[in-house]
This record gives structure tokens, C-alpha cells and sequence, in this order.
């Protein structure tokens, strides 16, 4: 059976996403998602706002039984990178269940050094990290690190080399759309649709659902 939908980098009004966490969650129900991570950028100066605000909409919107879940999470955004691993840690104990680092993306002036960082840090998914090397990309499997396939504008650039160096490493592949605004998020079409733009094929497209339903395994949130 296929594993449904699910999204775990997005953002909401808790950062610079347009929309507040419930709206997020029920446009992303209507378009057939069983999860949502809502992981809005953080660093020192917001990320205990952002980590509350999240889990207060995290438990009044699951207390309802809908068919999507919400998780509560941060994107460490621009963060100096000695500074990502106790951040992260930091994140965790209060109550941040999805970790995301923004990666060395393209299109922004990302640290460099912020990809080995976050890849040694305690976290979960490695978004957009651009031209990843063949070392960080053998850390991520080692440390269980999943590295991002991006929907996102510009962030998107780089797949198809962020899925040639996973694949040669063996590390993980997630699909994620970093949604900020409703025209962001991705319907199967358009998920199915960046995952074959990667040079990746309809095996890779269903393995990555399954790896996104295995982290929320592994934080025991399903």
C-alpha cells in the first residue's frame, strides 16, 4: 500500500510562511497529506517563540482526529555553524520534534561549513544543501541525516546533484516543498514531477514517502 503524503519542511506566519498553522495543515489535508511538519526559520533570537507557538497549534489541531497530523519544528536558518549543534539540542528539549538546517543552498549566502555542521549535529533532515560533497553526503548516512530533494524556487537548482551524491553514498532522499505560501504546496502531480526532474525514477518517488514516514517513526510521533 502507498504511504500517503506527507510534508516536513514548511513554514507558516510564525516566520515568513503566509499562512497560520491551521490553514497550513487543512489546504495540505485537502490535497491528500496524512503529515505536516511546520518548521519555521529560528535562530537564537526567535526559536523559543516559534517552538511554543507551534506546539500549543501542534496539540489543539491532533486533539481533533483529522486525517493529517501536525508536527511541530524548526528550520535553523543562517545560523553560524558552531552555533547549530547546541541550538539544536537546545531546540529538542523544548519540544521541537522535526530539526531541519538550512543547507548551502545556490541561491543564498549560507556560512560555508553549515552542511558539516548540521550534519553533525542532532537533526533530522539536511534541506536544499547544494553542492554537497561526496564527504558530507557518506556523514548523513552514517548519521542518519536525510538530505532534501527541494520544491522550493532556486532551492531546486541543485537536486539533481543533491540525488547523485546521496544515491553514491547511500545516503537517505526526502521530498520536502519548504512551503512559505498556498501556490508552494505540492500536489502528487507536482511532487511526482521534481523527483523525476532530479534524474530520479517512480521507485526513488515512493521510497522517499516511506523515508519521511520512517522519521516520524523514529521520534515516535505515529
Amino acid at each position: 500500500m502507498t504511504p500517503k503524503l506527507i510534508d516536513l519542511h514548511t513554514h507558516s506566519l510564525f516566520s515568513d510562511g503566509e499562512l497560520i498553522p491551521f490553514e497550513l495543515a487543512r489546504r495540505l489535508e485537502v490535497l491528500g497529506y496524512g503529515a505536516v511538519a511546520i518548521t519555521d526559520h529560528a535562530d537564537t533570537s526567535n526559536f523559543e517563540h516559534i517552538i511554543s507557538g507551534l506546539l500549543k497549534a501542534a496539540r489543539a489541531w491532533n486533539e481533533t482526529k483529522r486525517g493529517i497530523k501536525m508536527i511541530p519544528g524548526v528550520e535553523l536558518t543562517h545560523v553560524p555553524p558552531e552555533l547549530i549543534a547546541p541550538l539544536a539540542k537546545e531546540a529538542r528539549k523544548l519540544g521541537a520534534r522535526i530539526i531541519v538546517v538550512h543547507g548551502e543552498t545556490l541561491v543564498e549566502p549560507v556560512i560555508p561549513g553549515t552542511n558539516l555542521a548540521a550534519l553533525n549535529a542532532d537533526i533530522d533532515i539536511l534541506a536544499h544543501p547544494g553542492l554537497i560533497t561526496e564527504e558530507e553526503a557518506s556523514l548523513a548516512k552514517r548519521r542518519g541525516v536525510y538530505l532534501e530533494i527541494s520544491g522550493r524556487a532556486g532551492h531546486c537548482f541543485s537536486n539533481g546533484h543533491v540525488a547523485k551524491m546521496a544515491q553514491k553514498m547511500g545516503a537517505k532522499l526526502i521530498l520536502n516543498s519548504d512551503a512559505h505560501a498556498p501556490q508552494d504546496l505540492m500536489d502528487e502531480r507536482m511532487a511526482r514531477g521534481i523527483v523525476l526532474g532530479a534524474g530520479l525514477t517512480e521507485g526513488d518517488f515512493f521510497q522517499m514517502l516511506k523515508n519521511a514516514w520512517e522519521i516520524l517513526k523514529k521520534i515516535n510521533d505515529i
